[in-house]
C-alpha cells in the first residue's frame, strides 16, 4: 500500500529538531495552544485504565490482570474519559502515548489532555509516538535514572508539533487505522501460527521424556495416579532427591544479567530487551552457574524452567537449583516443562488467584514433593535430548521464519506510520478510496504488544 503513495508537491524546512521537513502548507505550533490539560475528578464506578508502550489506552482489565502494581491508596488519580489524549509521562519515551478507548481512572503520572479545536487527538498520539521512536522525548530526558523522563503535559505543551489541517489529520488516522490494521492481523495470523508449531513442539518433547524412543517399551505402574504407567526400568523419585536449592548472591551487581523467554529458555537480557531493567541495583540478585536449573517461582506451571548455559544473575525470587546424582540438567528441565509435571506445579503454587490472574507462587519445599519418572542413565538421557533437537528441528526452523516475517512487518509498519504522519508521503486520496469499515481496528485484547510478544518474563511480575 505504501509504494502507491506519493509526496506532496512542495515542502519546507519544519525547524522541529526530530523532523527535518514537513509539507508547504502545514503550520507549526506549540502544543500548548492546541490541547488543554484535564484535572477530572473519578467516579466510584472508575476502573483502571492503563497506556500501554505500544500506543493502547485501555481499561487495565481488557488487556491481563497480571504484572501490574497496584496503588493501596489511589492519591491523585483522574478521571480518564474516551477520546482522551494520554501521555504517561515516565514511559512517553516508550511509546507509552494514545487515545483512551475507554471511561475511567488512570494513575496522576499521566499527563490526560483534550484538543481545544478540531484537532485529531488520535493524530497528535501518533506524533508524540514519533518524537518518542526519534528519541526526541529521551533527549529532553529531565529524569534521574537512565533511559528514563519526565515527559509531562507540561513538557509536551512546550513543544513545537506538525499541524495539518483538521481534514487532513483525519485522513492520516483513517489510512494508518486502515493500513496499520491490515499488518497486525498478519501479524496476529503468524503468532496464531508460532503457537500451534509450539504446540506441536511440546507435543514431541512430552513424548519422549515421559516415554522415552522406543514406542515398543515395556511400561510398569508408577503407583502415582497422575503418573500413570512409565517405561518399566525407568526410576520413580520425589524432585528433592534430584536437586538442592542454591541461593547465592552477588555482592556487586556487575554479572550479567539473564532473562527467562518462554520460547527462548534463559538468555542475556540485553540480547532480547533494548529497556532497562525495572531494578535499580542487581545487587542482591541471585548468581547462576551453567547446569544449575532456574524456575520462575510465578510461571512454573506454564513451564518458566530452564537449565542455564551462562553464568549471571537472575530475579531474587526466582528459585536456582543444583541437579545432583545421574540426571542431566538440560534433561531434567525439559521434564519439568512436560504437560504433566506442569500440572502438578500448578496444583503445588500457594497463595492468592488462579492462573494468570492470581499471584502463585511454587516454593521449594513444593517442587521437592512432586515425583517424576526419568531414565536412570546418563547416557540414555542424553541420546533421548539428541533425538528431540533433531526430531524439532524443522519446527524451531518454521518459526524463526516466522519470527523473522514478523520482525520485518513490524519494521515496515513503523515506517508507514512515520512517513505517514510527518508528511513525507500524501495519503489523502488513499484515504478516501478506502472501504466502509475501514477505520475497523484489532481489539484491545489482542493489541500489538501482544502480537509482537506474547512471551512472559521476570518483569510481568515487577
Amino acid at each position: 500500500m505504501i509504494d502507491e503513495l506519493k509526496p506532496y508537491p512542495e515542502y519546507k524546512d519544519s525547524g522541529l529538531p526530530w523532523v527535518a521537513t514537513l509539507p508547504n502548507h502545514w503550520k507549526v505550533e506549540r502544543a500548548k495552544g492546541r490541547f488543554q490539560k484535564l484535572n477530572r475528578p473519578i467516579r466510584p464506578e472508575d476502573e483502571t485504565v492503563t497506556c500501554f508502550r505500544d500506543g493502547t489506552v485501555t481499561l487495565r482489565k481488557n488487556r491481563r490482570l497480571r504484572g501490574f502494581t497496584e496503588a493501596i491508596y489511589e492519591l491523585g488519580y483522574q478521571g480518564i474519559r474516551k477520546g482522551d489524549l494520554v501521555i504517561h509521562a515516565m514511559d512517553a519515551f516508550a511509546g507509552a502515548v494514545g487515545v483512551s478507548d475507554s471511561d475511567g481512572k488512570g494513575s496522576p503520572i499521566y499527563g490526560v489532555c483534550r484538543p481545544k479545536f478540531d484537532d485529531s487527538p488520535h493524530y497528535f498520539a501518533h506524533v508524540v509516538r514519533e518524537m518518542s521512536r526519534t528519541q526526541w522525548i529521551l533527549a529532553l530526558s529531565r529524569g534521574i535514572r537512565e533511559r528514563s523522563t519526565d515527559f509531562r503535559f507540561e513538557s509536551f505543551a512546550r513543544q513545537f508539533v506538525p499541524l495539518p489541517p483538521p481534514d487532513e489529520q483525519a485522513a492520516i488516522v483513517r489510512f494508518l487505522d486502515y493500513a496499520n490494521g491490515k499488518i497486525d492481523r498478519a501479524i496476529r495470523a503468524k503468532r496464531k501460527l508460532i503457537g500451534l508449531l509450539n504446540e506441536q513442539k511440546q507435543a514431541i518433547i512430552h513424548r519422549a521424556v515421559t516415554r522415552g524412543l522406543d514406542p515398543n517399551v515395556k511400561l510398569k505402574p508408577s503407583g502415582i495416579p497422575w503418573l500413570g504407567d512409565v517405561p518399566e526400568h525407568w526410576e520413580i523419585k520425589r524432585i528433592k532427591y534430584l536437586m538442592n536449592t542454591r541461593d547465592r548472591r552477588s555482592t556487586t551487581g556487575d554479572e550479567v544479567l539473564l532473562s527467562m523467554r518462554k520460547y527462548h529458555g534463559l538468555v542475556p537480557y540485553h540480547e532480547h530487551f533494548h529497556k532497562p531493567p525495572q531494578a535499580a541495583t542487581l545487587k542482591g540478585f541471585k548468581l547462576v552457574k551453567p547446569g544449575q536449573i532456574v524456575v520462575n517461582r510465578m510461571q512454573a506451571g506454564f513451564g518458566l524452567i530452564f537449565s542455564s548455559t551462562y553464568d549471571g544473575l537472575v530475579s531474587p525470587d526466582f528459585g536456582v537449583f543444583q541437579p545432583t546424582g545421574e540426571v542431566v540438567p538440560e534433561f531434567l528441565a525439559e521434564l519439568f516443562r512436560s504437560r504433566d509435571i506442569r500440572a502438578q506445579f500448578q496444583r503445588e503454587s500457594k497463595g492468592l488467584g488462579t492462573g494468570q490472574s492470581g499471584f502463585m507462587r511454587l516454593y521449594d519445599d513444593r517442587i521437592g514433593i512432586v515425583h517424576i519418572a526419568f531414565p536412570p542413565f546418563v547416557d540414555e538421557q542424553h541420546m533421548i535430548l539428541s533425538h528431540l533437537r533433531d526430531d524439532v528441528r524443522g519446527v524451531e526452523n518454521t518459526i524463526r521464519l516466522t519470527e523473522q516475517e514478523i520482525a520485518l512487518l513490524l519494521e515496515y509498519r513503523t515506517t508507514q506510520t512515520a512517513e505517514v504522519v510527518t508528511g513525507k508521503l500524501d495519503v489523502r486520496e488513499a484515504a478516501k478510496r478506502l472501504p466502509d469499515g475501514a477505520d475497523e481496528n484489532i481489539s484491545p485484547d489482542d493489541s500489538i504488544e501482544d502480537l509482537i510478544d506474547e512471551e512472559i518474563t521476570e518483569e510481568d511480575e515487577a
